[in-house]
Parts: structure tokens; C-alpha cells; sequence
């Protein structure tokens, strides 16, 4: 199963991370949550710190274009297969470092994704 890296998790159930982070257990897909300070998902903690992780197939955002920048580094060097940018987290000059270093990045929403099984 595919493992997937949430950044910009939210505990707020009223938040579009909180929602994906719900579909994608739903989906029995591991998940691992990064957000802005720590607290929990159903079965998913939301961590804070960036740990050395592996086998990560997708990365989905939930940040703005600004607090992404905080998270290139971090991110390239877990090698993901891509990077999903949600609605409101457009990043062109991020997307085209994705590309460089052999990420797929993807202008989508994750929760539309998995409704129409293109997840």
C-alpha cells in the first residue's frame, strides 16, 4: 500500500487535511501527519518534527506557497513518487524542483482523487 505523507495536518475536522487524513485510513492507506503543532487524527498522530522516513510514495500539501518553503529540503530528500498540491497550495516554482529531481507533481485534490479512484 501505497504510504502517504500529509503536511499541513490539522486536528480541526472542519480542515481539508483532517478529511484527507480520514479517506486515506479509510483506504487503508499508512499515513504519516505533519502539522503546526501536535495532537491527533482518529488513528494518526500529527507529529511536528521531520523525521527521516522512507518508502513514500506521495506527499500532499496543506500549506501555503510561503510555509512550503520551510519543507523543499525535507521533502526532496524522501524521494517521493509526487507530491499532490491541493486547492490553495499551487506552487510552480516548487512543482518545477519536483520535476527536476524526478517527482511527479500534481495540481489536484486529494479528496477527489480517492471519491473517483484515481488516488
Amino acid at each position: 500500500m501505497k504510504k502517504v505523507l500529509v503536511i499541513g495536518a490539522s486536528e480541526n475536522s472542519s480542515r481539508y487535511s483532517y478529511l484527507a487524513i480520514e479517506k486515506l485510513r479509510k483506504y487503508n492507506y499508512p499515513v504519516i501527519a505533519i502539522g503546526g503543532k501536535k495532537g491527533k487524527v482518529n488513528d494518526v498522530d500529527i507529529i511536528t518534527e521531520h523525521p527521516a522516513l522512507t518508502n513514500i510514495d506521495t506527499v500532499t500539501l496543506y500549506l501555503n506557497k510561503e510555509k512550503q518553503k520551510e519543507y523543499y529540503e525535507y521533502i526532496l530528500s524522501l524521494h517521493p513518487k509526487r507530491i499532490i498540491f491541493n486547492p490553495g497550495t499551487e506552487n510552480d516554482a516548487f512543482a518545477e524542483i519536483a520535476k527536476t529531481n524526478g517527482i511527479k507533481a500534481l495540481e489536484a485534490c486529494t479528496l477527489v482523487m480517492l471519491n473517483t479512484g484515481q488516488f
